[in-house]
């Protein structure tokens, strides 16, 4: 079962077809609403809007460990997420998609970013965040696409919800960040945690503000553009759906907290069990 997050720009696709509304409720609070299964072309799979089926949660107050633990609990085994990002080098132009195999976190802790803590104590490897697995089956058929997708490039998180001053802007180019956004942290992260493969699939809208030739980004713009990423973003899944095992053999389904916890057995809290028997499944 594929598992679909539609970030801003995503929070629906028009040819989606509803077969059922899901609940919300997790262990750690509330999904964000309108989670479902729905049908593409006869393919069953998982949706959640990842602000929320009317756009109305910021990118720090979007609950991202209910959003991974219910799409787990309802048996996703891979992760396609979708989101709108600016650019940070000119060659990213807009309306090309980007997908980052590495990640550089400026979120300021306001986000609940692990199923650890509490009493559960453990240690899960970022060194490879996505699934390059499933990256290298889209690089495979990139070219019947007819927009740019671009492979192996870094993100950058920062918390939001304002865009960038200039002075960030230049330095996270510094950095060697390519894309810059506010919600893919800590979702790649806690999908880890989970053992589920996660392909970040990142539309440009804007080119941030580090280049004083181009208008800063407005949020006039971001729209205007996110518009034709909408259909964009559809053909790459519906392409994706149809590769017969995507995740097939990807190491994220070795790792996560099924290796990572720091503890003996014994020692787990009786209250975490439950919820480490959903994570580990």
């Amino acid at each position: 079962m594929v598992g679909v997050i539609g970030g801003s720009g995503f929070e629906k696709f028009d040819d989606f077809k509803t077969l059922e509304l899901l609940s919300t409720e997790t262990p750690f609070g509330k999904a964000s609403s309108g989670f479902k299964k729905v049908s593409v072309d006869g393919t069953e799979l998982l949706f959640i809007s990842r602000h929320g089926e009317h756009h109305e949660l910021l990118p720090s107050e979007i609950n991202y460990r209910a959003n991974i633990y219910a799409l787990k609990k309802m048996g996703v085994t891979s992760i396609i997420s979708f989101s709108a990002v600016g650019s940070l080098r000119k060659d990213l132009a807009p309306g090309d998609l980007v997908i980052p195999y590495q990640y550089i976190d400026r979120t300021k802790g306001l986000r609940s970013s692990t199923f650890l803590g509490d009493g559960l104590v453990g240690h899960v490897s970022l060194a490879r965040p996505i699934c390059e697995v499933m990256a290298e089956k889209l690089k495979s058929i990139h070219q019947d696409f007819n927009f740019n997708i671009h492979f192996n490039k870094t993100y950058i998180c920062i918390e939001g919800p304002y865009f960038s001053t200039q002075a960030e802007s230049h330095t996270y180019r510094q950095m060697n960040a390519d894309i810059i956004g506010m919600t893919n942290f800590p979702e790649f992260a806690l999908a880890r945690e989970a053992n589920i493969p996660y392909l970040p699939c990142c539309f440009v809208t804007d080119y941030d503000c580090w280049d004083s030739s181009i208008p800063h980004v407005t949020v006039e713009e971001v729209i205007r553009v996110m518009k034709g990423n909408n259909q964009k973003g559809f053909s790459v899944l519906k392409s994706l759906l149809k590769i017969t095992d995507l995740a097939k053999d990807s190491y994220a389904y070795s790792g996560g907290l099924k290796t990572g916890l720091f503890m003996a057995p014994e020692a787990i809290p009786s209250n975490k069990k439950p919820i480490l028997q959903v994570l580990n499944s």
